[in-house]
């Protein structure tokens, strides 16, 4: 019965491969920097710098996701409005940060990155989190439209969510010189 379900697992992140592969260069860069960041699995002051601004950025970025402990500790069983608040103010104030770096310009970068930073059960509030924050008026308002014309209807109307944790988390991969390999 395992065996059966390896090739459904293959399938699935080889389609989270592609759609990572489907995101503009900055984006595919700034997923990879939050998550180094976000799962504490780099210096990413080290990987990620490259001038005075990007490392202000970092800084930044590392103190407002420290605030990620809460949310996961947080995450509400039932949508009980008492229960919505203390995990929801957190959540969109992060989102708001991420939006207004401008790299994660659509719904489904958001969500790609969300859902491997908390985990597959955040799911069901990342459409109202992502709704929040790109409303927000410290953005753009051309950015705004972007953003909120990027969520599908499907996406923010769903009736159910996937509890399948991701499995596909993209990394910093050094460049391989192909002149010395030809030797």
């Amino acid at each position: 019965m395992g065996a059966k379900s390896k090739p459904a697992e293959g399938a699935m992140t080889l389609a989270e491969m592609k759609e990572f592969a489907g995101f503009s260069a900055a984006t595919q860069r700034y997923i990879r920097r939050a998550l180094d960041i976000g799962l504490e699995r780099e210096d990413a002051m080290i990987r990620w710098s490259r001038d005075v601004v990007e490392a202000a950025s970092i800084r930044a970025q590392s103190r407002i996701y420290e605030r990620f402990h809460e949310v996961r500790a947080l995450m509400p069983e039932d949508s009980d409005l008492d229960s919505i608040e203390p995990f929801m103010a957190p959540l969109v104030a992060i989102a708001a940060f991420d939006l207004g770096q401008g790299r994660l310009t659509t719904f489904s970068a958001f969500r790609f990155l969300y859902e491997r930073l908390i985990g597959a059960e955040v799911r069901p509030w990342l459409p109202s989190a992502f709704c929040a924050a790109a409303a927000l008026p410290h953005l753009h308002p051309d950015l705004r439209r972007k953003l909120l014309q990027s969520i599908s209807e499907a996406a923010a109307t769903a009736s159910g969510w996937s509890n399948r944790q991701p499995s596909f988390y993209p990394a910093w991969v050094e460049k391989v010189d192909t002149a010395s390999l030809s030797h």
